[in-house]
């Protein structure tokens, strides 16, 4: 689950991290009373969205102002003047896509002199089952640019669960962000004071770009970007209600409803899974075979005809699918189940994609018989390779 820029800092303002006084905004006239409200001559007004890259972001609307989603002025009058032309405009990012954002609320934040731009990051190293810092010298909105060209700016450090975050590690990455001075101290406490907020919180990411330096020497976060472990809600909801439905893909929320696992991608054809490790090699074998997966969708081990249903719905939803292939190996979920519900849903729908179905395991017999006698043209398949060899070739043929 994702937050936004300004929630993320309320939060991490709880953990001592410094930030600048800020508070957000759903009207320009609110925004407006916010920036009166602030002790600055500097103001910085933010597009509130799930999505990095605002700064050098465009907003589709000419009325937006031709300027991205982060703006530095210098009244309250321009605030809500910025305010206006953002909110309810689309802003368009290199994360958002061509499809942008709407813009519903705004930050208005007091501004600061800077004097260095830092890069800092928290984050779930997979590989090392460690919670891993990454941090560089070029902070900023180029920084995929910096890893990606000189990698050897980004600083890594790994830390032992066991033994948590450590003195030497916080003062490792302030001597490799250069610097000097107070600032060792002050930085070396602003990282475990975000390590601490990183594992209490359960996050999987925690991201400020830009940590900056201040001219009078202020080590300070302008941005802050945090994910947290969805696993993990049950035991923070607190958390939970941060959550701004507006920004999540309505799929993703329909399927949530349903217990399903289900995450958009940019194939054709769409996938019908028990099991994730089933899924993930139901996605690799489609592309084996010159197909590109349109989601990724567990229905789990326990699924009943309704949630198959809703399944079946929710990938015939997606205006991309040309395709689609179930693939079931029943030992908790029965194959007779699982048939009863995309017949269901197929007939609900008016199915008019090509339909191949591969079922293994517990009542395969009778899952075949139920789609058989359907009268539905669904395609049946042997085995896993099978199946994907005819759906990409009756997505072909059907084009």
């Amino acid at each position: 689950m994702n937050i936004h820029e300004y929630q993320a800092k309320q939060l991490l303002k709880t953990y001592g991290v410094p930030v600048l006084e800020g508070r957000v905004a759903y009207t320009p006239e609110e925004a407006k009373v916010v920036a009166d409200q602030l002790d600055t001559s500097v103001y910085v007004v933010k597009a509130q969205i799930h999505a990095g890259g605002r700064g050098k972001g465009h907003f589709k609307e000419s009325s937006a102002g031709g300027k991205g989603g982060v703006r530095v002025v210098d009244n309250p009058a321009e605030v809500e003047d910025n305010a206006r032309q953002m909110l309810g405009s689309t802003l368009v990012t290199v994360q958002t896509g061509p499809v942008g954002k709407e813009v519903k609320r705004v930050y208005i934040e007091a501004g600061c002199a800077i004097a260095r731009e830092l890069y800092l990051s928290m984050l779930v190293d997979r590989g090392s089952s460690r919670v891993t810092i990454m941090a560089s010298t070029e902070g900023g909105m180029d920084i995929e640019k910096v890893a990606a060209e000189t990698p050897e700016k980004i600083i890594i450090v790994a830390i032992d669960p066991a033994l948590g975050i450590q003195p030497f590690h916080a003062r490792q990455v302030a001597f490799g962000l250069k610097m000097e001075g107070k600032q060792v101290a002050a930085c070396a406490k602003v990282i475990t004071a975000l390590y601490k907020a990183f594992t209490d919180l359960d996050c999987s990411l925690l991201e400020i770009n830009p940590m900056v330096v201040t001219k009078d020497g202020k080590v300070l976060l302008l941005d802050a970007k945090m994910n947290f472990d969805d696993n993990a809600l049950y035991r923070h909801p607190e958390i939970a209600d941060l959550r701004d439905e507006d920004e999540e893909d309505p799929a993703e929320l329909e399927a949530a409803k349903h217990s399903l696992n289900y995450i958009k991608l940019d194939g054709s054809i769409g996938c019908m899974v028990n099991g994730a490790g089933l899924a993930m090699a139901t996605m690799d074998i489609i592309k084996l075979y010159g197909g590109e997966p349109a989601n990724f969708l567990d229905v789990g081990g326990g699924a009943t005809k309704e949630r198959v249903t809703a399944a079946f719905k929710l990938i015939l939803s997606d205006p991309s699918v040309e395709g689609i292939l179930v693939n079931i190996f029943g030992g908790i979920m029965r194959c007779d189940v699982i048939a009863e519900g995309v017949v269901a849903a197929a007939r609900e729908v008016s199915l008019n994609v090509p339909l191949v179905v591969r079922l293994e395991g517990t009542n395969v017999d009778l899952g075949k018989k139920i789609m058989k006698e359907s009268g539905l043209p669904i395609i049946a398949a042997d085995n896993l390779a099978d199946a994907a060899e005819k759906v990409v070739r009756a997505v072909k043929e059907a084009a």
